[in-house]
């Protein structure tokens, strides 16, 4: 029986409740509610909060974590596929089912995609419409358009 931990983590654009155990990260989701930061954050899950730290922090843009995702086989490749979209980088579904090898699977792609139960760290924000509109995310349109700012590698810079 695989015991469950879970903690809150802060972030600019809500709480993220985390799930897992020591054979990894089964959950990161967006929640709404005001929920303050665990104080007392589980072993099995310090790492996975210390990087999504540093991720917005801007000192991270990959992620190195042990994870757990639950989800049918299909669902499954689609979520390892969606670990290959580089940082700062977009893909369209269509693309996506390219890479996956079937063109005619957009939309079980497009349907995996929003089943992906592990906010930012397997970034299905990364994928967009063939006509470049932000379509589909379970976070919600201005969290995917945030963190596409936020990975963005043309982000306004200070000169001094």
């Amino acid at each position: 029986m695989e015991n469950l931990e879970t903690t809150y983590y802060k972030t600019p654009i809500g709480t993220a409740k985390i799930i897992g155990s020591v054979l990894g990260i089964s959950n990161i989701s967006v929640i709404d509610e005001d929920i303050e930061s665990s104080t007392n954050i589980p072993e099995c899950l310090k790492d996975c909060v210390q990087q999504l730290d540093e991720y917005f922090n801007n000192k991270r843009n990959n992620f190195c974590l042990k994870l757990n995702p639950k989800g049918t086989k299909f669902q499954q490749k689609v979520w390892v596929k969606l670990q290959e979209v580089p940082f700062g980088k977009t893909r369209t579904y269509l693309e996506q089912s390219k890479a996956l090898g079937d063109v005619k699977a957009i939309r079980a792609v497009a349907s995996a995609n929003g089943k992906n139960p592990i906010w930012i760290v397997i970034p299905c924000h990364r994928i967009i419409g063939s006509d470049g509109s932000l379509t589909g995310y379970a976070g919600g349109i201005w969290r995917k358009k945030w963190l596409l700012q936020h990975e963005s590698p043309s982000k306004q810079q200070s000169l001094f």
